[in-house]
């Protein structure tokens, strides 16, 4: 697996995952297991530990590549220590800023946080009417299983700092939304985006 770090949000590269999903399904579930992983840390350390122990764990997030072999073990011991959080609302406003950057990207085949038009996360946040210093965004490329994408972005291999890990557990992020869809070059892509607040117009 590759990853690429942008600065303090982040994107993950993986070409493997399931050929055929429905993109709502995908967001919905992706929000659900976001909401696991941050209400039910402890629990969650364990299924992971489960499914690498017994091999059943997606080869695009268990294994140890080289480029980070300790990634796996170190997003299971963080989870163990994790403090719960509350769950994360679904904002409608997230959720559509999310695939509209997928709907922008996806055919041009790019990567990243700026868009073919040049706009980058902190411009398209401030059009939402979120506040930029309390938000963040995750991407990922590859994969259309909620689970998948959530783990990977949890184990972060080869992200230093882990900002992919640190933007799904920060306690300050009270709403987020995803969007989903086709990447010309990746197959498939997600856009998580986190807030902790919006400004009012």
């Amino acid at each position: 697996m590759k990853l690429f770090p942008v600065a303090a949000v982040g994107l993950a590269l993986l070409t493997v995952g399931p050929r055929h999903a429905s993109a709502g399904d995908v967001e919905t579930g992706i929000l659900a297991e976001l909401n696991l992983a941050r209400t039910q840390p402890t629990d969650y350390a364990r299924t992971l530990r489960r499914d690498a122990e017994t091999d059943r764990v997606r080869s695009g997030w268990s294994r140890s590549d080289g480029e980070d072999p300790g990634a796996l073990d170190e997003a299971i011991d963080f989870l163990m220590r994790q403090e719960p959080l509350p769950p994360l609302r679904y904002n409608a406003r997230l959720a559509a800023m999310a695939r509209a950057y997928v709907a922008e990207q996806g055919p041009s085949g790019e990567v990243g946080h700026v868009g073919p038009g040049g706009e980058g996360f902190s411009q398209r946040l401030r059009s939402l009417g979120a506040q930029p210093g309390m938000a963040g965004e995750d991407i990922y490329y590859g994969s259309m299983s909620p689970a998948e994408v959530v783990r990977q972005l949890i184990i972060d291999s080869g992200v230093p700092g882990r900002g992919h890990r640190t933007n799904i557990f920060t306690a300050g992020f009270k709403a987020a939304g995803a969007g989903c869809g086709r990447h010309t070059i990746y197959r498939s892509m997600c856009v998580i985006d986190f807030a902790g607040g919006f400004v009012e117009r």
